[in-house]
């Protein structure tokens, strides 16, 4: 029997996998895995239909269709206030995921160190892993799961080449301030460092509150990956399209190694992307009061709940407090309340290397109303 040497020997199924699967097993309420329960716009799933029917069916450039990356590169200077050029800062991947894996291959040697705040999401360290680096996992703060800068600068070292940040957060639903970026700022430069930003959520910002990019200060855009996700803007999770935005030289690397994992996107749902932003260009600036409206109702629905709740700031994930009700670790708390109450969550204890302090569970509201309301009627019995 042939055996093979596991590079990733403590990496199993994701929680994400598990939890759905779990979720669809015992015919529960999921709120685990993020993505919407509603349908995309029409006007999007009109546009695909048209792309392939119109033999939109072959391959794209290696960088993503030229159409869509110019139609990108206005999205950022409207809503961001930067420029990028189309040719060559805008790579078009399929999936942030597989954009964040190709810059960490491009960017970690053997040996590196790339910080990463922990919960942190569960395919970082493993892209770092095969990469040959060394992940170190720095603790967000427990009160609001912000960074603590002080912990962050005793952690690097003169093997660190990256920090990787994630705004708004996954799993949490905090963000990034605009002290949080001058910080960053300061401390890239101080080092020498590079930043791998993870801003699928970009347009889920709430409570008046702006998105900060690294794109948006001078000394961080000239060192960074930034990557998004159209599955996360258009509730089209199951194309899995998006897109990586870094100065010249950084893009140069990451389409070096893009092109031998993926080679490109798909060229229809490109196509649509382009045609859809083109007639709809102030569709993703309507998405933070959308889902905000569904934070809030979700979050009166459990007025009554024994949960201790902090609205989330951004994303469409809401963290629960469960810790008035039981001390059992979120991890068996998820399991046995998606088999005895039928609603299912996400723990984030997988997201750290250590335990976290705080007894948090992660639930979805990107569902429709009626869902919300029939799982928070569920928890408010508990």
């Amino acid at each position: 029997m042939v055996t093979l040497q596991s590079k990733l020997p403590n990496v199993g199924t994701t929680i994400f996998t598990r939890m759905s699967a779990m979720a669809a097993e015992c015919g529960a309420i999921n709120l685990s895995q993020g993505f919407p329960d509603f349908e995309a716009p029409l006007g999007l799933r009109e546009a695909l239909a048209r792309a392939t029917m119109e033999g939109h069916n072959q391959y794209a450039p290696m960088a993503g269709l030229p159409a869509l990356r110019e139609q990108l590169a206005h999205q950022l200077q409207v809503t961001r206030g930067v420029r990028v050029n189309p040719d060559t800062e805008i790579t078009v991947v399929p999936g942030a995921t597989e954009g964040i894996y190709c810059a960490v291959m491009a960017s970690v040697r053997s040996g590196d160190e790339v910080v990463v705040l922990d919960p942190c999401y569960d395919s970082y360290a493993p892209s770092i892993e095969l990469a040959g680096g060394v992940a170190v996992h720095v603790p967000l703060s427990e009160d609001g799961f912000t960074p603590d800068w002080q912990r962050i600068r005793a952690a690097i070292t003169s093997r660190t080449r990256m920090i990787m940040i994630n705004t708004p957060h996954n799993p949490t639903g905090s963000t990034f301030t605009v002290q949080d970026m001058d910080e960053l700022e300061r401390l890239v430069e101080e080092h020498d460092l590079l930043v791998c930003s993870d801003e699928v959520y970009e347009h889920l910002v709430y409570d008046g509150k702006r998105h900060c990019s690294v794109l948006q200060w001078e000394g961080l855009r000239q060192r960074s990956f930034a990557h998004y996700s159209f599955g996360k803007t258009f509730s089209v999770t199951g194309w899995k399209t998006g897109y990586c935005v870094a100065p010249p030289a950084l893009t140069a690397e990451l389409r070096k190694v893009h092109q031998f994992v993926a080679f490109v996107a798909v060229t229809p749902v490109q196509q649509a992307l382009a045609d859809f932003l083109a007639a709809e260009p102030n569709y993703p600036q309507g998405l933070g009061a959308f889902y905000q409206a569904k934070r809030d109702l979700f979050i009166y629905a459990l007025r009554d709940s024994r949960f201790a709740i902090t609205p989330s700031s951004g994303t469409y994930f809401q963290l629960l407090d469960y810790s008035a009700i039981t001390s059992t670790p979120d991890h068996q708390l998820c399991e046995q309340w998606t088999r005895e109450l039928g609603v299912a969550s996400i723990p984030i204890s997988p997201f750290s290397q250590e335990p976290p302090e705080r007894q948090v569970l992660r639930f979805c509201f990107a569902k429709s109303d009626e869902v919300l309301l029939q799982a928070a009627e569920i928890l408010c019995k508990i």
